[in-house]
């Protein structure tokens, strides 16, 4: 048996046995068990995905991911890790309370470091009631409960945690310590003695146990009337001058015991409502980024699913580099880790380059047979990838065809960028020129203004062959035909004409 043979065998072999642990729910020893695996042969595709599956389902769904992605990265088809990850990017808002319930079991561990402890426990119960596979949210709760004193959550929690993994080490020594601590009270518990158990005497006569009460040492006299008299009154003056002002007292002292008590209650319940504020407050806050949150995880996987696309087809030599900038642009680069963005500068500093020199002559072809869509889409791309492409010829040529089809708005963005990155180079100069068109056409006059003067010219015409006054109309008459050959040189549109109709009127 050769090495190879070997390595996959053991591989195997601590496969199976990870497999076996999943299926009683010993989800540590089938991390182990599975690690172990993929350490002998890193490319066992089954093991990688149980293993993704055995974290997901102790609620360690970003481990999930990792081990699913690398899974798909080894094999693209006949992979069920796709269906896996298909399943999470079309269950955006389970993927948004996950995140949520991580940032509360963040924050009660910042709550525990306070000594808030009543806090954490709110905020614990939201988490696992919002990702029910919580283990480690499961595992924390308990020990609060344990701390506090309250034995019968933490059992029910140590319970809840011992279905998701039925050996893990943490659960088991929690559930030792809560034995140990109820042991200890049921034995302090028991310690104390029978009440009026040495108030009695038992002893035999024959066959019969008689039981009597102990008799008293207190010696009986009999005293006549007058020291009972006596000991009234000495009775009355104790209870007059030592006991009265004991009780007062201790009813003054209770009062005020009661006051603090009053204070103290009122004092935490203020705390208590200011927590509450503030947590709600915190709600607010966070549930608007939690859409935003989903997006953006969404949008990591997306980019590392390209970049791991664009590095396959760079390696297989087989895709042009047009096509592979296609996809390289549609990765967020600042969502990407250290060594992805590493990954993402190699490929761009190979594929870029020559991308641009394709697009740009695709789209210097369509313009000069007037297909401005197509030779804008082409430029938009060299922009994105070199926006000083040609010494700026891409950017001028990219807001020429933005005008040409009609997009002012981009295609003043675009030139306003050659104008800025190069201000003193004959690309400039056009750019000033188009946009000083751009301007003079955005500021022409409306038509409806000539039909306005052009009314008023023919009111003054009117005016003037009024017997009375035949000069005044006359002039008017000129006025109105001056402003409409003005507006018709300048407009060069239907306000002239009009204008112009009125003067003669």
């Amino acid at each position: 048996m050769d090495y190879t043979k070997k390595i996959t065998y053991h591989s195997n072999y601590w496969y199976n046995d990870g497999l076996k642990r999943a299926q009683i729910r010993d989800t540590s020893g089938a991390i182990v068990s599975l690690r172990r695996s993929l350490q002998y042969n890193r490319e066992n595709i089954a093991a990688r995905n149980l293993l993704g599956l055995v974290y997901y389902g102790r609620g360690e769904v970003a481990e999930a991911l990792v081990e699913w992605i690398i899974s798909r990265n080894f094999r693209q088809r006949d992979n069920i890790a796709n269906e896996y990850l298909r399943n999470i990017q079309n269950s955006n808002k389970e993927l948004g309370a996950v995140n949520q319930a991580v940032k509360r079991y963040n924050q009660c561990l910042a709550y525990c470091a306070q000594g808030a402890e009543d806090m954490a426990v709110i905020q614990l119960k939201r988490a696992v009631s919002m990702h029910p596979t919580f283990l480690k949210a499961y595992q924390l709760l308990a020990l609060l409960y344990l701390h506090s004193g309250q034995y019968a959550q933490a059992r029910q929690m140590l319970k809840e945690a011992r279905k998701l993994d039925t050996t893990n080490e943490m659960t088991l020594r929690y559930m030792q310590e809560l034995k140990r601590m109820q042991g200890r009270r049921s034995r302090q518990g028991g310690r104390a003695e029978e009440p009026g158990k040495n108030e009695i005497v038992e002893y035999k006569r024959g066959n019969d146990t008689l039981i009597q009460p102990r008799p008293s040492t207190v010696h009986r006299s009999g005293g006549g009337f007058f020291n009972l008299l006596i000991g009234m009154l000495m009775g009355a003056a104790i209870v007059w001058f030592l006991i009265a002002p004991a009780v007062q007292e201790s009813k003054a002292a209770q009062m005020n015991k009661e006051i603090l008590d009053y204070s103290e209650r009122i004092g935490s319940l203020e705390a208590q409502i200011s927590a509450q504020t503030r947590m709600l407050d915190s709600y607010r806050a966070t549930s608007a980024d939690t859409e935003a949150a989903a997006q953006n995880a969404a949008s990591t996987l997306d980019s590392y699913e390209n970049l791991m696309n664009v590095s396959d087809q760079y390696d297989s030599r087989g895709y042009s580099e047009d096509v592979m900038a296609d996809t390289l642009l549609n990765v967020n680069r600042d969502a990407l880790g250290g060594s992805g963005q590493a990954l993402y500068d190699e490929l761009a500093g190979n594929i870029f380059p020559y991308a641009c020199r394709i697009l740009y002559n695709a789209a210097m072809e369509s313009y000069n047979v007037a297909n401005y869509d197509a030779a804008a889409d082409n430029l938009d791309k060299v922009v994105r990838m070199d926006e000083g492409y040609e010494d700026g010829n891409a950017l001028l040529h990219l807001g020429l065809s933005c005008r040409k089809r009609g997009d002012a708005e981009a295609a003043t963005r675009h030139l306003g960028r050659v104008v800025e990155l190069f201000p003193e180079t004959e690309q400039a100069n056009t750019a000033r020129a188009e946009l000083e068109a751009i301007a003079m056409e955005t500021n022409a006059p409306a038509s409806p203004e000539g039909e306005d003067s052009g009314q008023e010219g023919e009111d003054s015409g009117q005016e003037g062959e009024n017997p009375g006054d035949p000069g005044q109309g006359g002039e008017n008459g000129e006025d109105g035909e001056n402003p409409g050959e003005n507006q018709g040189q300048n407009g060069e549109g239907e306000s002239g004409e009009n204008l112009g109709q009125g003067g003669e009127g």
